[in-house]
Protein backbone atom coordinates (compact mmCIF):
# COMPACT_ATOMS: atom_id res chain seq x y z
CA UNK A 1 0.00 0.00 0.00
CA UNK A 2 1.71 3.67 -1.02
CA UNK A 3 2.03 6.12 1.98
CA UNK A 4 -0.43 8.77 1.69
CA UNK A 5 -0.35 12.03 3.60
CA UNK A 6 -2.03 11.60 6.71
CA UNK A 7 -4.58 14.64 5.64
CA UNK A 8 -5.32 12.47 2.42
CA UNK A 9 -5.91 9.63 4.50
CA UNK A 10 -8.14 11.61 6.75
CA UNK A 11 -10.31 12.61 3.75
CA UNK A 12 -10.73 9.43 2.52
CA UNK A 13 -11.87 7.95 6.02
CA UNK A 14 -13.95 10.58 6.04
CA UNK A 15 -15.75 9.65 2.90
CA UNK A 16 -15.71 6.09 3.94
CA UNK A 17 -17.41 6.66 7.16
CA UNK A 18 -19.82 8.86 5.18
CA UNK A 19 -20.77 5.70 2.84
CA UNK A 20 -20.80 3.27 5.86
CA UNK A 21 -22.80 5.54 7.93
CA UNK A 22 -25.02 6.14 5.64
CA UNK A 23 -25.54 2.69 4.71
CA UNK A 24 -25.44 1.11 8.04
CA UNK A 25 -26.49 3.92 10.75
CA UNK A 26 -24.08 5.66 12.91
CA UNK A 27 -24.28 3.57 15.93
CA UNK A 28 -23.90 0.58 14.00
CA UNK A 29 -20.84 2.15 12.02
CA UNK A 30 -17.99 0.56 13.63
CA UNK A 31 -13.78 2.19 13.66
CA UNK A 32 -13.22 -1.57 11.38
CA UNK A 33 -16.35 -0.95 9.41
CA UNK A 34 -14.90 2.26 8.17
CA UNK A 35 -11.29 0.89 7.59
CA UNK A 36 -12.98 -1.92 5.28
CA UNK A 37 -14.61 0.73 3.40
CA UNK A 38 -12.00 2.44 2.63
CA UNK A 39 -9.31 -0.42 1.79
CA UNK A 40 -6.78 0.18 4.62
CA UNK A 41 -6.05 -1.44 7.91
CA UNK A 42 -7.14 -0.47 11.45
CA UNK A 43 -3.79 0.90 12.00
CA UNK A 44 -3.94 3.65 9.70
CA UNK A 45 -7.59 4.65 11.06
CA UNK A 46 -6.44 5.11 14.85
CA UNK A 47 -3.43 7.21 13.32
CA UNK A 48 -5.34 9.32 11.34
CA UNK A 49 -8.21 9.89 13.74
CA UNK A 50 -7.28 9.88 17.92
CA UNK A 51 -11.35 9.72 18.75
CA UNK A 52 -14.71 9.15 17.76
CA UNK A 53 -15.64 12.63 18.24
CA UNK A 54 -12.58 13.91 15.67
CA UNK A 55 -14.05 11.22 13.30
CA UNK A 56 -18.05 12.60 13.97
CA UNK A 57 -16.37 15.75 13.32
CA UNK A 58 -14.70 15.51 10.37
CA UNK A 59 -17.99 13.95 8.84
CA UNK A 60 -19.80 16.92 9.82
CA UNK A 61 -18.05 19.18 8.43
CA UNK A 62 -17.36 17.30 5.29
CA UNK A 63 -21.19 16.79 4.79
CA UNK A 64 -21.84 20.42 5.59
CA UNK A 65 -18.82 21.53 2.37
CA UNK A 66 -20.72 18.89 0.11
CA UNK A 67 -23.76 20.76 0.22
CA UNK A 68 -22.28 24.40 0.41
CA UNK A 69 -19.73 23.61 -2.80
CA UNK A 70 -22.82 22.93 -5.09
CA UNK A 71 -24.45 25.83 -4.00
CA UNK A 72 -21.91 28.26 -4.59
CA UNK A 73 -20.90 26.76 -7.40
CA UNK A 74 -24.93 27.66 -8.64
CA UNK A 75 -24.80 31.27 -7.04
CA UNK A 76 -23.58 33.13 -9.86
CA UNK A 77 -25.15 36.65 -10.37
CA UNK A 78 -27.88 36.10 -12.33
CA UNK A 79 -30.60 39.12 -14.29
CA UNK A 80 -32.57 39.18 -11.09
CA UNK A 81 -31.91 38.91 -7.45
CA UNK A 82 -34.59 35.99 -7.39
CA UNK A 83 -32.99 33.99 -9.91
CA UNK A 84 -29.88 34.05 -8.63
CA UNK A 85 -31.61 33.04 -5.16
CA UNK A 86 -33.61 30.46 -6.74
CA UNK A 87 -30.47 29.21 -8.61
CA UNK A 88 -28.84 28.87 -5.00
CA UNK A 89 -31.75 26.61 -3.70
CA UNK A 90 -32.53 24.60 -7.31
CA UNK A 91 -28.53 23.58 -6.46
CA UNK A 92 -29.23 22.55 -3.13
CA UNK A 93 -32.49 20.86 -3.75
CA UNK A 94 -30.92 18.88 -6.64
CA UNK A 95 -28.05 17.70 -4.07
CA UNK A 96 -30.69 16.02 -2.05
CA UNK A 97 -32.57 14.77 -4.21
CA UNK A 98 -29.34 13.18 -5.48
CA UNK A 99 -28.05 12.48 -2.46
CA UNK A 100 -30.75 11.43 0.36
CA UNK A 101 -28.92 8.94 2.21
CA UNK A 102 -26.06 11.90 2.85
CA UNK A 103 -29.04 14.44 3.88
CA UNK A 104 -30.59 11.83 6.17
CA UNK A 105 -27.06 10.68 8.02
CA UNK A 106 -26.88 14.82 8.96
CA UNK A 107 -30.09 14.46 11.28
CA UNK A 108 -28.66 11.66 12.67
CA UNK A 109 -25.47 12.46 13.50
CA UNK A 110 -27.89 15.34 15.10
CA UNK A 111 -29.28 13.21 17.17
CA UNK A 112 -26.47 11.17 17.73
CA UNK A 113 -25.02 14.00 19.02
CA UNK A 114 -27.20 15.49 21.24
CA UNK A 115 -28.07 11.76 22.74
CA UNK A 116 -24.19 10.79 23.25
CA UNK A 117 -22.48 11.91 26.50
CA UNK A 118 -19.84 14.13 25.32
CA UNK A 119 -20.77 14.98 22.41
CA UNK A 120 -23.56 17.47 22.46
CA UNK A 121 -21.53 20.34 20.99
CA UNK A 122 -20.99 18.16 17.87
CA UNK A 123 -24.09 19.06 17.29
CA UNK A 124 -23.49 22.68 18.01
CA UNK A 125 -21.00 22.59 15.54
CA UNK A 126 -23.17 21.21 12.60
CA UNK A 127 -25.72 24.27 13.13
CA UNK A 128 -22.77 26.70 13.64
CA UNK A 129 -21.68 25.71 10.16
CA UNK A 130 -24.79 25.55 8.90
CA UNK A 131 -25.20 29.01 9.64
CA UNK A 132 -21.66 30.20 8.92
CA UNK A 133 -22.46 28.95 5.49
CA UNK A 134 -25.68 30.34 4.94
CA UNK A 135 -23.98 33.95 6.47
CA UNK A 136 -21.08 33.88 3.84
CA UNK A 137 -23.62 33.52 1.16
CA UNK A 138 -25.67 35.81 1.93
CA UNK A 139 -22.58 38.31 2.35
CA UNK A 140 -21.10 37.37 -1.18
CA UNK A 141 -24.44 38.55 -2.32
CA UNK A 142 -25.19 41.57 -0.37
CA UNK A 143 -21.79 42.94 -1.50
CA UNK A 144 -22.41 41.72 -5.60
CA UNK A 145 -25.58 43.26 -5.24
CA UNK A 146 -24.57 46.23 -3.54
CA UNK A 147 -27.95 44.99 -1.28
CA UNK A 148 -29.11 46.23 2.06
CA UNK A 149 -31.27 43.73 3.90
CA UNK A 150 -34.02 44.62 6.38
CA UNK A 151 -32.53 41.98 9.22
CA UNK A 152 -28.62 41.21 10.25
CA UNK A 153 -26.99 39.05 8.24
CA UNK A 154 -26.66 36.25 11.62
CA UNK A 155 -29.97 36.28 12.18
CA UNK A 156 -30.96 35.87 8.24
CA UNK A 157 -28.61 32.91 7.84
CA UNK A 158 -29.96 31.12 10.63
CA UNK A 159 -33.10 31.33 9.68
CA UNK A 160 -32.34 30.18 6.33
CA UNK A 161 -30.65 27.54 8.14
CA UNK A 162 -33.72 26.19 9.78
CA UNK A 163 -36.15 26.68 6.66
CA UNK A 164 -33.56 24.41 4.63
CA UNK A 165 -33.22 22.16 7.62
CA UNK A 166 -36.83 21.96 7.86
CA UNK A 167 -37.79 21.45 4.18
CA UNK A 168 -35.00 18.75 3.52
CA UNK A 169 -36.37 16.88 6.92
CA UNK A 170 -39.68 17.22 5.28
CA UNK A 171 -38.87 16.21 1.46
CA UNK A 172 -36.96 12.63 3.58
CA UNK A 173 -40.18 12.23 5.03
CA UNK A 174 -42.64 12.32 2.50
CA UNK A 175 -40.97 11.83 -0.47
CA UNK A 176 -42.86 15.32 -2.20
CA UNK A 177 -41.51 16.52 -5.20
CA UNK A 178 -44.15 17.63 -6.87
CA UNK A 179 -44.57 20.41 -4.60
CA UNK A 180 -41.18 21.50 -4.40
CA UNK A 181 -41.25 24.44 -6.93
CA UNK A 182 -44.23 26.08 -5.82
CA UNK A 183 -41.97 25.52 -1.95
CA UNK A 184 -38.99 27.40 -3.55
CA UNK A 185 -40.86 30.05 -5.59
CA UNK A 186 -42.30 31.18 -1.45
CA UNK A 187 -39.10 30.98 -0.31
CA UNK A 188 -37.30 32.73 -2.90
CA UNK A 189 -40.24 35.64 -2.89
CA UNK A 190 -39.74 35.68 0.85
CA UNK A 191 -35.98 36.20 0.55
CA UNK A 192 -36.37 38.46 -1.51
CA UNK A 193 -38.96 40.37 0.33
CA UNK A 194 -36.12 41.15 3.22
CA UNK A 195 -34.20 43.31 0.48
CA UNK A 196 -34.41 46.77 0.61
Amino acid sequence: MARRPSAERRRQLTEAAIRAMARDGVPRTTTRSIAAEAGVSLSVFHYCFDSKQALIESVITTLTDHSVAVVKEALRPKATLEETVRAGFQAYWDHVRAHPDEHMLTYELTQYALREPGFEHLARRQHELYGSAFAELIERLRLDRDLELTVPVPVLARYLAAVTDGLTLNFLVLGDESAWSEILDTVVAHIAGLVV
